[in-house]
């Protein structure tokens, strides 16, 4: 399973956020939407990543204010990134190794949307519970020939 599998069964919803927006209208949208990050867009270029982690750091470092804060500030400007073709099993890796809980996908410099770590954790349990259905199924139709020469 690739990154665009789970990117055709999401959908297409993207939220983003300009660099100068103020960190409490982020934190709005994020409230607002559901959301756990925003992808910081200048333009049409990815220019970071904001989560509910970099919002938490900044509340502790400002003593519980986002007065005055720009997304600018307190984004993560090196966002780890894949691709539409990126393994499930490399972007678990790369999430487990890096603690990322998101990941921008981006192909040919254009982003094509975000991938949680739900996202993939859901995909995972999904495949296995087909697996399962499909052996489950194979084993019921077990052919009798087999079970009549089997010791």
């Amino acid at each position: 399973m690739k990154v665009s599998d789970i990117l055709r069964v999401k959908g297409g919803t993207l939220f983003t956020v300009a660099p100068e927006t103020s960190l409490k209208t982020a934190v709005l949208v994020m409230s607002e939407h559901d959301i756990g990050s925003l992808v910081v867009m200048e333009y049409d270029k990815l220019v970071g990543m904001l989560t509910f982690r970099e919002v938490m750091t900044a509340l502790a470092q400002h003593h519980g204010t986002l007065d005055d804060l720009k997304v600018h500030s307190v984004m993560n400007s090196k966002p780890l990134t894949c691709n539409m073709e990126t393994e499930i099993d490399e972007v678990r890796r790369m999430m487990l190794v890096e603690h990322a809980r998101y990941l921008p996908v981006v192909d040919q410099k254009m982003l094509m949307g975000v991938i949680s770590f739900y996202d993939v954790a859901k995909s995972v349990v999904e495949s296995q519970d087909f697996e399962n259905t499909m052996l489950k199924a194979y084993i019921r139709d077990w052919p009798e020939e087999a079970e009549k020469s089997a010791p």
